[in-house]
């Protein structure tokens, strides 16, 4: 059966289509950006050429519709949304991308008969450590969210309650944490990210955080969309993800050890995310065995050797670092 990913140009949307075309699966994208950026980072040409790339805005609901029916997909992981940072600047459009988008998700999946939905929360609909007792958000935790992108990523979850009582559609919603490797490139959480193609690079880079982070690499989360599609769990389902949690230092201390030559050239400042670090994955794990969970060394190498050659294929982008 075919699929249709929203906001598949994005980071975690480019390693969810690489996981599809690994198995063999029909893929279509949708996203307002056309030039595949992103996934040629980490796609041949052959297997980009596989792809269906459809045009459009997701906050337009005839678009959406129109899309899921081009496709001909029984499956859709939505992920298309503004991060942190844009949602702050506007938040109007913040709310037309994130809100209303995934409401034209739901309404053109009902309209198309589609089993679920699978989409992207986030652990922004959390508030930050000292609102939750041992700095641990689980199944009896209460969100708190301080940016626009949380509260409107906890509308999501309501909303898709609401479908699942009162139209029966199902659901999963995921919530990951700081998504890093190769494509994440903009974001509150993208700095370690940024500090590793740095270190690549040679450069210098401080990352503007400190404190703890769950750090999560971008193909496990990926592997995790995708596996919550494939599962018949009926009503509306939110889980949490869990990675690894690491102070700022420490992340560099990992990424030195990978890139000696990157000692001395990364340093942080600035205060922790408001997000409290410890997320509860347990029931997730109970729904779906098996899922990877790569520690964050492995997950450095891992970019770090994917960095190193798009370095020597002259493809590396570096826009978002700042000048040698």
């Amino acid at each position: 059966m075919a699929w249709l990913v929203t906001g598949a140009q994005g980071c975690i949307g480019s390693w969810v289509v690489r996981g599809l075309l690994q198995r063999g699966e029909t893929v279509a994208v949708f996203d307002l950006d056309t030039q595949p950026r992103r996934l040629s980072q980490i796609l041949s040409r052959d297997e980009i050429a596989k792809i269906q790339f459809l045009a459009g805005d997701i906050a337009d609901a005839p678009a959406v519709r129109a899309a899921l029916e081009r496709a001909q997909a029984r499956h859709i992981i939505h992920l298309a949304a503004l991060q942190v940072p844009a949602c702050q600047a506007d938040p109007l459009k913040g709310a037309r991308v994130n809100v209303l988008g995934t409401l034209n998700v739901f309404e053109a999946a009902l309209a198309l008969g589609l089993p679920r939905v699978v989409y992207a929360s986030s652990c922004a609909i959390a508030g930050p450590a000292e609102d939750y007792a041992g700095e641990r958000y689980d199944s009896g935790s209460h969100p708190n969210p301080r940016t626009h992108y949380g509260v409107y990523k906890l509308a999501n979850e309501g909303n898709a309650r609401v479908y699942a009582e009162t139209r029966g559609l199902a659901s999963i919603g995921l919530r990951p944490w700081a998504v890093y490797g190769i494509g994440r490139d903009f974001g509150l959480t993208s700095d370690p990210t940024k500090a590793i193609k740095a270190a690549v690079l040679g450069r210098k880079f401080e990352m503007q955080f400190s404190g703890q982070m769950d750090m999560q690499y971008v193909a496990d989360v990926a592997e995790i969309f995708i596996r919550s599609a494939q599962i018949n769990l009926p009503g509306a389902h939110v889980f949490n993800l869990r990675g690894e949690v690491l102070r700022a230092e420490e992340m560099i201390a990992v990424i030195e050890r990978i890139v000696p030559e990157a000692r001395g050239q990364l340093s942080f400042r600035g205060n922790p995310v408001p997000i409290v670090p410890h997320f509860d994955d347990a029931p997730l794990r109970r729904q779906i065995a098996g899922l990877p969970q790569t520690g964050f060394e492995q997950g450095v190498m891992e970019t770090v050797r994917i960095f190193r050659r798009l370095l020597a294929e002259n493809r590396l982008p570096v826009n978002e670092l700042p000048p040698a």
